[in-house]
Formats: C-alpha cells, structure tokens, sequence
C-alpha cells in the first residue's frame, strides 16, 4: 500500500504544483522516486515531527498542499497540537500521512503501534480521517481527496493485500459493503477488511450469511450507510486494528444509539495496551482476536451456532 501510495501521489505531482512532500526522516526506500524527480518539492526535515507539521501549515498557507509523513504513532501524536491549532483552525489542506496503521510495526513494540490514531484525529471534527483496505483503495481515497479544503489524516499500512470484491470502490463518508447475507455484519475498519472477508467464508460454510462493511473515512464518516445495514442484522462485530474505543467500533456504537436500532455490537479490538508484547501482525491479531477464525468464532457463539 505505501509503495502505491507514493506513486499515485508523484504521479499526481507531476501535473499538480501545489503538492509538496515532508518526512521525519523516514520512507527510504518509498519516497526516493518523489525526491529524486522534484526535488524542490521534497523536504526532509529529521527527526522534528512537531515542526514537520508546523512548516506544513506554513505551506498551506502559502497555497500548497503538503503531505507531511511519518510512522503513524509519530505522525498523529507528536505533532497533534500543531495540527489542531495550525490547519484545523484555519481550514488548511494539510495531509497527515501515518505509515503502519495499528499493529504493522509488530517487532518494535508498543512505541510503533499505532492504537489510539483514528480516535484522536476523529474527535476534531474538521480533520478528515482515510484508512484505506488496500492499495487499490489508497490510491482511488488520494485521488478523491486531493481537492479537500482541509486537513486530513491517512492511516496507511505498509503491505495491504488486495481485499476481495472491494475492486478499489472508495466516496468520502460512505462504506463499501461485500457480500449481504442478513444473520451479521463485520464492520471492518481499513485494512482488517482482509480477516473480515476470510471470515465471513468461514461463517458461510456454516450457513451463516454475513455482510462485511468497509469502513475507509471519518468526518465525514458513513452514518447512513452504517445504518441501513445495521437495521436488518442483529448482530454486528466490529473488527480494528486499534483500540477498542474511539475508532470503529465506537463510530458504530453511536450510530446504534442514535438511530434507536436494535443490533447486537460486539466490539474487536485492543482492550489495554500491549505492554512488552511483540511479534509479526499475523501473531498479534490471533493474540488479540483479530484472526479470521477468531472473528468467525465470536460470530458463532453470539448466534448460539454449535460449531
């Protein structure tokens, strides 16, 4: 996903002079290609997240729009005040790009995972906030955003399989649906749409019929998408990469509550943070019930399935 990412958005640079690419001294190996062929538009400015988005906001200001990118702990939480004062306030088309969404920095422990991004950016209701399912996806969410008035924050994983019958659909504030099968929905926040789909073959093995929901943007986020499915299951399971409070999970609590529907929620996630815990993405999510089967399981003791 970041290769592709960094593609689109050299590709759209090379026709867009607004654009303007920053680091914190990160993305070798991906960022090369953007600097090498503009150089007069890439920054690196270290190790200095905090002044990346300060002088982000400056070029801003000044009329371009600059992608400031880092790993996605750095990126949403050293520089939160700058972006909350600086392009917030002011409405400025500031993009906050966060590398390896959730558990994708497994073996670095819980400095790198980034747990608490999607809450905290979505709680300023004028940043808007893009976690793309995969690269397909990323690329068509850059291309649908580059015009936003404001601020904006993209959750990106560093790999990001292709995530079946997803065929890249991405629109600001709605929710691509897979599959309608009518007994529950997985509602899957961006690259957890992969576990969700796997495991909702596994449920329909079983004659369980699922819907996976593919929830991709915040602010404006997919209300009314979420409640036309949520209105003809009983059951939903939300699935993050991220703590269970703040991201999908609560987006879909509070619709339940505030459309009065009567769904069944069962949140998936982290519940508390994952001290001296490390290990491959893959180990981590059967750790923390994020594996497909593990989904499916919980799908089938909340229907009373015997399995």
């Amino acid at each position: 996903m970041r290769a592709a990412f960094a593609d689109e958005l050299l590709r759209q640079a090379r026709t867009d002079d607004r654009i303007v690419l920053l680091t914190g001294d990160l993305g070798f190996g991906v960022l090369e290609r953007f600097a090498d062929e503009l150089p007069e538009r890439f920054f690196n400015v270290g190790v200095a997240e905090q002044n990346m988005v300060g002088i982000a906001t400056g070029l801003a200001e000044a009329g371009f729009v600059p992608f400031a990118y880092s790993i996605a702990t750095f990126a949403s939480m050293r520089g939160y005040e700058f972006l909350r004062n600086g392009a917030a306030l002011h409405e400025l088309p500031v993009r906050i790009v966060g590398m390896g969404g959730g558990l994708d920095y497994g073996h670095n422990g819980v400095t790198h995972y980034a747990l608490e991004d999607v809450g905290i950016m979505r709680v300023q209701p004028s940043v808007t906030v893009i976690a793309p399912a995969d690269a397909d996806q990323a690329r068509a969410a850059l291309d649908a955003t580059m015009d936003l008035p404001g601020p904006a924050y993209f959750r990106l994983s560093k790999e990001g399989p292709a995530v079946p019958g997803l065929d890249g659909r991405f629109a600001l504030g709605e929710a691509a649906t897979i599959g309608d099968g009518e007994d529950v929905a997985l509602i899957a926040l961006g690259t957890m749409a992969g576990a969700a789909v796997e495991a909702s073959e596994q449920l329909a093995a079983r004659g369980v019929g699922s819907t996976v929901v593919v929830v991709s943007s915040f602010n404006p986020s997919p209300i009314d998408d979420l409640t036309a499915v949520l209105r003809r299951v009983p059951l939903a399971i939300s699935v993050e990469a991220h703590y269970v409070n703040g991201g999908v999970g609560s987006l879909v609590a509070e619709v339940i509550a505030e459309r009065g529907l009567g769904c069944q929620l069962i949140r998936r996630g982290l519940e508390e943070m994952p001290r001296g815990v490390t290990g491959s993405p893959a180990y981590l999510y059967e750790r923390f019930g994020l594996s497909p089967a593990l989904l499916a399981e919980a799908a089938f003791e909340a229907l009373g399935v015997v399995v």
